[in-house]
């Protein structure tokens, strides 16, 4: 009771989260329309095509009748009188037969087969969307970079005009003019940089994924705090690993393996009926047969080999589970300590620009030296760019512990 009751709140809670809005992400439908697209999905797919392939080879099995026809001439030299010949041929047709169990054995390890490919194909349309996302938010720092650059290029510039229209009447020294038009050329410096960079994420995100709608809004929404604890997002996380449903998949498969290997230590007979005329066609035989090799060592260890390799398998699912689950927790941790970041940065980038505006403005009162006032906006710029930043790194966490609980972007 107590576990079904579980998995009911974790449905619930799933589906809560599922509906939660997301913005600044690419319309959900072509998401899944571009990741389906991608050359690593097609890979997956066509693999998916291969076990199925696969599993009709083993169902089918690999004995094939086999057919033997043989014609030879006997001489008979009789004591007295003269030689007999006689014109002989016989036919045999023959067959392997799998003992009882080879047979189901052969086709649940293709049904695994196809499954652990059908795993394997979610798991490349996820790896694709991790990537996506990667890409898509290093765009978007890139383009808050380069917009906060903008922005501080345009208010260095005002400056700059203001100082030399100051100078012009007297009240204000050459150097400050000369200081303004440095600190200019820095920003517009820093500033190119930025464009080239954004320019660059661009392309490499629009090279990655073709048809990728790049229209977005410069409005950066502020970041969630993130719902449940650890435990609920690490059972919902391994639940939905493909990599660890893979791990599942390969370690059945090698107990399955071991499974039919041990049965393999008595070998398949092979039946088979017999046709032959002999001495011309006076003698006319028909018989059947059964042939069976004598094992040897060989299979026993074929058997003790993939009885190993099913041990090596299960030690792997472990290994592949400890690591989803340590993955998973960093994650989290990562997803909230990202939303304390932001907040903090938030908090100092408002302080800064209160600072700025108010050595500005003491400034233009003349009560103190544009060295104070150029180093006041630098500090600010760089405090409203560390917390847009942030900002952003605090929206991917959170949306890449939604996206590994399948709760963002689902396309199983």
């Amino acid at each position: 009771m107590k576990i079904v009751l579980t998995a009911v709140l974790t449905c619930i809670w799933g589906n809560a989260l599922a509906a939660e809005p997301t913005p600044n992400l690419p319309p959900a439908d072509v998401v899944a329309r571009v990741l389906r697209a991608t050359p690593s999905f097609a890979a997956a797919r066509g693999k998916v095509l291969v076990e199925e392939a696969n599993k009709a080879r083993l169902e089918a099995g690999s004995h094939e009748w086999n057919l033997r026809l043989a014609a030879h001439q006997r001489k008979v030299q009789p004591i007295f009188g003269q030689d007999d010949r006689y014109n002989e041929w016989n036919a045999q047709l023959e067959r392997p037969v799998r003992l009882p169990g080879k047979a189901s054995a052969d086709s649940e390890l293709g049904a695994i087969g196809v499954t652990i490919a059908e795993t394997a194909q979610g798991d490349a349309l996820h790896e694709a969307s991790r990537a996506l996302l990667r890409y898509w938010f290093t765009w978007l720092k890139e383009s808050a970079t380069a917009t906060q650059w903008a922005e501080q290029f345009a208010l260095l510039e005002r400056q700059s005009a203001s100082i030399r229209r100051r100078q012009q009447l007297g009240d204000a020294a050459r150097l400050d003019a000369i200081q303004a038009e440095a600190a200019l050329a820095q920003a517009d410096a820093q500033l190119a940089h930025a464009l080239a960079r954004k320019n660059g994420a661009r392309e490499d995100l629009r090279r990655r994924f073709p048809g990728l709608s790049l229209d977005v809004t410069e409005t950066i929404a502020e970041p969630q705090p993130i719902s449940g604890n650890e435990s609920e997002w690490l059972d919902l996380i391994r639940e939905h690993s493909h990599e660890l449903g893979i791990a599942r998949g390969e370690m059945q498969k090698a107990q399955l393996a071991a499974g039919r290997a041990g049965r393999d230590r008595l070998p398949d007979p092979t039946l088979g009926i017999q046709l032959a005329r002999e001495r011309g066609g006076e003698e006319q035989i028909l018989g059947a047969y059964v042939a069976i090799n004598l094992p040897g060592g060989g299979r026993q260890a074929v058997a003790s080999a993939a009885l190993a390799e099913a041990g090596v398998a299960s030690s792997r699912e472990a290994a592949a589970d400890q690591k989803i689950t340590a993955e998973a927790a960093a994650l989290y941790h990562s997803a909230v300590a990202a939303l304390a970041t932001w907040q903090a940065s938030r908090s100092a980038a408002a302080r800064l620009k209160y600072a700025a505006d108010m050595t500005a403005r003491a400034y233009q009162l003349g009560e103190g030296s544009l060295n104070e006032l150029l180093a006041a906006r630098r500090l600010a710029n760089e405090g409203q760019l560390a917390a847009k930043l942030a900002q952003l790194e605090a929206l991917e966490s959170r949306y890449r512990l939604l996206l590994d609980a399948h709760q963002l972007w689902d396309l199983d």
